[in-house]
This record gives structure tokens, C-alpha cells and sequence, in this order.
């Protein structure tokens, strides 16, 4: 670890735990905020709806988008280059479209271009969102529960399950920003995080609830140390990931779980090192 991390790690191990809690609390406010003010719109997957793949042909995308808009269809149209180099085009539409005049349309102005088309009935994908926050409820409940089993002390323990629901709001929150899609991938990335999230917060409340240093803010510094490298580490295989992969699913669970991550900083060495810090200090008090 270079030197000027190092000090700025040790000033942070120095500022006072109620300013460490008060920040990363304001910028969770503000996430549900946006959350209650615009949600992350779902994706065909989750609310149903048509998706139709043009390959070959020569077809511009942006041209496809401008010819079905002038017939009047209401369509979302996009690119996607495959790992191999391919390119494939995609027009997402709802699924009371009229799929064959799409088709029709795009054949006239295209007519080398292969189709093939994927829908998604209400029922499917309503059953698609049940699964899904079935499936993320329950892997939050187990957490919470091994947390509490492993633990025993409440307010340690809720600070751990907080900090991870605080990682899922703010991912949500810049998901909503960026104008990312919650799919059945993303829900996969926000399930990920939930591990990532608990790894480095076990591994603070642990350091410093059985801590062998001499004070509290040398345990502190010792966790921060540990675990800024394990994080960085794992941000840094995600940016990779992101950066050098062309498959749509994988840039998404890469960048949610970059939103989670960026978060967890926060809540695990700020937020939840905060709390550690102010229930041991006032438990050497008494």
C-alpha cells in the first residue's frame, strides 16, 4: 500500500464515528428518493413484450428506428455485437404490436436480413417478477439470519444487514440514472452483491469485535487495509469485464455490481465502521 493511501486511511480511522455515519445516511435518503421518484423501468423480460432480431443484411439500426417510427410504431431499436464480431440489431416493442407489419417493413427496406423474433406473454413475465423478488427476499432473509446467528449482538448485526440493503438501494438508484433496465441478469447482479456486500462487512465487525490491536482505530485500520485491497481487486476484474466484453448480459451484471461495489465502500468502512466505532467506544465508556 503506497503512502498517501496509507494516510488517507488512517485520517479516516481518525474522524469521528458520528460524522462517519451521518454522510453515507444522506446519500441513502437521497437514493429511495430518486427511487420513489423514477424506478428503473423493467425490461421485456419482466413486463412482457416482443423482441425482434434482425441479422445480416446491411441494416442500420438508427435507420430501422426512424423507418418503423414513421409508420408509427413505438419501438426501442439497438445494436448488439456479439464476442465473435457479429452484428445482430434488436427492436423491442410491446406485445400488442402488429409483429408481422414490423417484419414486412424492416423485409421491404432489408429484404436479405434473417428475423427471428422472441415474445414474452403478461403471464410469463409476471411470473418472471414473482420469481424474482421471491428468490431475492429469501437470499436476503438467509443473510440476515447467518448474520444474526454468527454475531449474537443486535446493533452490530442490523448495521451489517443495513449496509447491504443500503448497497442494493444506491445500485438501484444509479441503475435508474443511467437509464439501465431491471432484467432477470440485473436482479442476478443485485443477488451477487448481497455476497460481496457481507464478505467486507463480516470481516470489519469481526476485526473489531475481536480485535487483537491495542485500540480501536488500529483494528479499524488493519480491516480497511485488508479489505480496501479486496475490493479493489474485485472492482478492478469488473471494469476489465466491462470494458473488454461485448455481451449485453455480462456489461450489465458488470455494471451493477460496479454500482454496488462503489457503494459498499461506502457503507462498509464509512457507515457501518462508524457504528462499530461509537458502540465499542461507548461500551469502554461504561
Amino acid at each position: 500500500m503506497n503512502r498517501m493511501l496509507e494516510n488517507t486511511l488512517k485520517k479516516l480511522a481518525s474522524v469521528e464515528p458520528k460524522k462517519m455515519i451521518t454522510y453515507p445516511l444522506i446519500i441513502f435518503l437521497v437514493s429511495v428518493l430518486l427511487l420513489a421518484v423514477h424506478f428503473p423501468n423493467l425490461g421485456t423480460d419482466l413486463k412482457g413484450g416482443v423482441v425482434i432480431t434482425l441479422h445480416g443484411g446491411n441494416a442500420d439500426s438508427q435507420e430501422v428506428e426512424n423507418l418503423l417510427k414513421q409508420q408509427g410504431f413505438d419501438v426501442t431499436v439497438r445494436e448488439i455485437k456479439s464476442i465473435t464480431g457479429d452484428t445482430r440489431i434488436e427492436i423491442k416493442a410491446s406485445t400488442d404490436v402488429n409483429v408481422q407489419k414490423i417484419i414486412s417493413i424492416v423485409k421491404s427496406k432489408y429484404p436479405d436480413v434473417t428475423i427471428s423474433q422472441t415474445q414474452f406473454g403478461p403471464s410469463l413475465s409476471r411470473t418472471a417478477q414473482e420469481q424474482s423478488l421471491k428468490a431475492v427476499s429469501m437470499a436476503f432473509i438467509g443473510m440476515a439470519v447467518v448474520v444474526f446467528l454468527f454475531f449474537r449482538i443486535p446493533l452490530p448485526s442490523l448495521t451489517v444487514i443495513f449496509s447491504a440493503f443500503s448497497d442494493m438501494v444506491i445500485a438501484l438508484a444509479l441503475m435508474s440514472v443511467f437509464g439501465l433496465e431491471l432484467t432477470q441478469a440485473t436482479i442476478a447482479a443485485l443477488l451477487m452483491l448481497i455476497g460481496y456486500s457481507v464478505d467486507s462487512n463480516i470481516l470489519l465487525t469481526t476485526k473489531l469485535l475481536r480485535r487483537k490491536e491495542d485500540t480501536i482505530e488500529g483494528a479499524y485500520f488493519s480491516a480497511v487495509s485488508t479489505g480496501f485491497t479486496m475490493s479493489t481487486t474485485t472492482l478492478g476484474a469488473l471494469a476489465s469485464l466491462w470494458v473488454l466484453s461485448q455481451a449485453e448480459v455480462i456489461d450489465m451484471i458488470a455494471t451493477v455490481l460496479i454500482f454496488g461495489l462503489l457503494a459498499d465502500f461506502m457503507n462498509t468502512w464509512i457507515l457501518n465502521a462508524g457504528v462499530l466505532r461509537w458502540y465499542l467506544q461507548r461500551g469502554e465508556k461504561r
